[in-house]
């Protein structure tokens, strides 16, 4: 059931014509402003030309309009690109869009689409592109290697503006490229913002709007279980599901992770162990490597020792470099090391390139513009040797 909102660009279309018939409108104008928006991108009433000028007129003074804008866009040598999008309250958050090969992109973009078959490519070579998007200003979690937590949470995102970081990006797809998968990594805590990220999801999944196949939408969690089994529940296990490990001992995961203490590995393992095993998916497992904090072999025969028995697959992430924190990626042999000690131990287990890092868009990067580090993010570093 989706959540009752007032926002309109989050209005499904059962909610818009629900609205529509409250005013005295026909109840297909509903439907007919859902597509505008959804479908065609278009948030401005007054280029919706299908519909009156009086009710063009009513739906810009209820609020109808933008919610955000490019603000800024780094292109990456790769052809990653990171848009900072500014938001209608003059907040910030940083989008990313990743262009992946279809050899790569499981690996390199952290998507966990598993396709049931192979699908055609068009005669015309495509470009599959996958955006991850924010849901978040800041975040509360206080992961200790990532920078979108440094400043801690600001606020929630509304469904709308989550939506939305898809409906103005896509002005920057080139004609060859097209939106391919979604992943819900960038800044913030996707479940503990859990009920606008459900609407998102609603409306970008919609077959009259972007109709995005939800087994190409992937959330990812730094381990929220309640929110695990509802999103379960909600979405029937179509949605792919990204976990956070990054340790599988409770004390050293909860020294990286705060809310590894509120949600110890056992009760977590028992959430993954419930989530619905749609068309035979994997949960992927992400795992950021940390010089001298997880990355040892005896590190790896624990994590294989934990999941045994899961359907996952493992995302290895040397860990991209932030600012206020002293730690960073191990060696690549130890990363080759900790990663031949998964796959020996059966499990399939990809090292994921770096996308966007000379921009500051890889995997834990995105940050909140001028933001400052909490006094607890500054706790939390370990000391300098």
């Amino acid at each position: 059931m989706s959540i009752e909102t007032t926002e309109p660009i989050a209005r499904t279309p059962v909610q818009w014509r629900e609205t529509m018939e409250r005013r005295g409108e026909a109840a297909y104008r509903g439907g007919q402003i859902f597509k505008w928006i959804h479908s065609r991108g278009v948030t401005d009433p007054m280029r919706m030309t299908n519909l009156s000028k009086a009710l063009r007129a009513t739906l810009v003074d209820e609020g109808l309009g933008p919610v955000m804008r490019i603000e800024r866009v780094h292109q990456a040598d790769d052809g990653s690109r990171k848009l900072l999008v500014r938001m209608n309250d003059d907040s910030a958050v940083e989008t990313v869009l990743l262009p992946v090969s279809k050899k790569t992109r499981d690996a390199d973009a952290g998507a966990v689409v598993e396709e049931d078959q192979p699908e055609p490519e068009p005669a015309q070579q495509s470009v599959r592109v996958t955006q991850c998007i924010s849901t978040q200003v800041g975040c509360a979690m206080g992961c200790v290697f990532c920078a979108s937590g440094v400043a801690g949470l600001k606020r929630h995102m509304t469904a709308g503006e989550i939506v939305s970081q898809l409906l103005v990006a896509r002005e920057m797809l080139a004609p060859n490229e097209r939106l391919r998968s979604i992943v819900f990594m960038g800044m913030g805590e996707p479940l503990h913002n859990y009920d606008e990220v459900a609407q998102s999801i609603r409306l970008m999944t919609h077959p009259d709007g972007l109709a995005i196949a939800p087994r190409r939408i992937t959330v990812s969690t730094s381990g929220l279980v309640p929110e695990i089994d509802r999103l379960g529940a909600d979405f029937d296990g179509e949605v792919g599901l990204a976990v956070s490990l990054h340790n599988a001992d409770d004390e050293a995961r909860s020294a990286l992770m705060p809310i590894n203490e509120r949600y110890p590995l056992k009760t977590l393992i028992a959430a993954l162990r419930r989530y619905p095993d749609k068309r035979r998916r994997r949960i992927t497992i992400e795992y950021t490597l940390v010089a001298g904090q997880n990355d040892a072999a005896a590190d790896a025969t624990r994590v294989a020792q934990l999941l045994e028995g899961l359907r996952v697959k493992i995302n290895l992430i040397p860990m991209n470099p932030i600012e206020h924190s002293r730690l960073g990626p191990p060696a690549h042999e130890r990363v080759r090391s900790f990663q031949k000690v998964l796959t020996d131990a059966g499990y399939l287990c990809f090292v994921r390139r770096r996308r966007g890092d000379d921009v500051s868009a890889a995997c834990g990067q995105l940050v909140l513009l001028g933001g400052k580090p909490t006094k607890a993010f500054q706790r939390r570093q370990p000391d300098e040797d």
